[in-house]
Formats: structure tokens, sequence, C-alpha cells
């Protein structure tokens, strides 16, 4: 495997590289800070996979226990969703965003975000915000603006179009919560929980026949949704908002937006902003 590679984009973002792990990272303010910052990012960021590969199949068991800083991050987003399963795994790229976060959040960065592969952590001062996209269906996406007086510090999204299997049906659920782990593992809840359970229009495969080595096992996981009527949709939807508002209640999460085609539902005083696509 090839080392980890750090660059810089045309834009100024930027890129970190390494296996799986890929990451847009940006910062502002005082320039010397944010030198610094972006050189103890690119520096952490160079033993981040090794440490993760070193407990790997600890990251892998429900109820595992790593003792790497990350992987401990991991293991508690993690836990507070059992009695159901739920493994480290659920909430890795959050748990590398924030770490690699903390290395950027330091006096004279203003603001700063870590998006690793869609899942977001933020750092913002006071009076400042960030705005980010949110995946939607049809011609309909939507947007969130996060300020600092919020209590979201962490943008993630999961559905079974994502780079990770999903139990559910949803296209998308983005979830905002305190931490970037937190809202990793929620919306790997939530995405499993907008189902319409064992459907002729809804295709699954044991996730260990499509990863050998998945964390997921014998579990069935949806690899195609067919058309489904209205009255699908909205049950499937309302499974999902329901686990949502559960969620919420329970203080894991601050808002979620679950998508379906051709719908969507929305939880929590962050809503969100619809935007048609040109």
């Amino acid at each position: 495997m090839s080392g980890a590679v750090v660059r810089r984009l045309p834009d100024g973002r930027l890129h970190m590289h390494h296996g799986p792990i890929d990451i847009i990272a940006q910062c502002w303010g005082d320039p010397a800070a944010v030198t610094t910052a972006e050189t103890s990012a690119a520096r952490r960021f160079d033993t981040v996979l090794a440490e993760l590969a070193a407990e790997l199949s600890e990251l892998r068991r429900e109820g595992g226990q790593p003792q790497s800083v990350i992987g401990q991050r991991m293991a508690r987003a993690t836990n507070a969703f059992h009695p159901a399963f739920i493994s480290p795994m659920a909430a890795v790229a959050g748990s590398i965003a924030e770490e690699i976060l903390a290395c950027l959040a330091r006096p004279g960065v203003r603001r700063a975000y870590v998006n690793n592969g869609g899942d977001i952590a933020l750092h913002l001062d006071p009076g400042e915000s960030l705005t980010s996209a949110v995946a939607g269906v049809d011609a309909i996406s939507g947007r969130v603006t996060v300020r600092a007086s919020d209590q979201v510090r962490g943008i993630a999204t999961s559905g079974w179009r994502g780079r990770s299997w999903s139990f559910g049906i949803a296209d998308s659920v983005t979830v905002l919560a305190k931490t970037a782990a937190m809202a990793d593992a929620a919306a790997t809840m939530i995405a499993n929980a907008v189902t319409l359970g064992d459907h002729p229009a809804i295709s699954r495969r044991p996730a260990h026949d499509l990863q050998a080595d998945s964390d997921l096992g014998a579990r069935p996981v949806t690899v195609d949704v067919g058309p489904l009527t209205a009255a699908e949709v909205a049950s499937a939807l309302s499974a999902g908002e329901a686990v949502a508002r559960h969620h919420k209640d329970a203080g894991r999460i601050e808002a979620a937006a679950l998508f379906l085609h051709p719908d969507h539902r929305t939880v929590g005083s962050l809503a969100l902003e619809e935007t048609p696509i040109a």
C-alpha cells in the first residue's frame, strides 16, 4: 500500500489520501496559525491508517474494545446505540475527521472543517458559521448552515447508495450531531431503519458475499431498490423518522434529513433549506 499523500488543491483546500481514507480539509484564520495547523494535520494523518489497521479485528467486532485514540472514539459513539447491532466501524469516517480536525482547531484558526468522504467535523469560533450541501433526490437538493451558537459540530450521511452497506433502503440520511463520530453512527442506524422489511422490490445479499471481511458478517444488506408506491415510500420514511426522533429525544442527534425517492423527511430544529438543482 502506498503511503499517505497530502497535497494542496488549486482552490487552496487540502486533499489527504491514504488507502480508503479520502479527506478534504480547509481552515480560515491567521495565516501563521493556519500554516501550523495544516502542518500538524498532515503529520497526524500520516499515522492514522496504520493505527487503525493494527486493531482492525477489534474495530470490526460488535462490542469491540480498541485501544487507539481514534478507535476508542469510534467505540464510544457506537456504544450509545446498543443493544441494537452496531460495530465501532459504523463511526470510523467521522472519528477520523474529528482526529484531523483536532489538529486544525487551534488559537488563531477561526473556522475549519474536515470532510472524510462526506462525514464532516467542524470547528467554529464564536460568530462563525459554515454551510454544507446535503444530497437529495430528483430535483431537490439541500443545504444546512451550522453556526457557532448551534450544538452541531458533526455532519454525516449514510444510505444504501453510499460507500458503506446498509440494512435499509434510504437513498441517503444526513445527520447533524454534537460530534462527527456520533453523527456517523446515528446516520447508519437511522438509514438502517428506513425499510419495508422483506419486499419484492428490494434486493439484499449477505454482507460477507460482497466484502469477505465485512463487520456485518452474514447479515443481508441492500443492493438494489426497485419501484415503490407512494404509500410504501411514506411507510419506510416514517419508520426511519421515528428512529431519528427517538435519537434526538435521547440527545444523540440534533437534526436529520431522510431521503427516499421521491420524498423526504426532516427532524429537528435545523430544517433542511431546499434548493432546486439547476
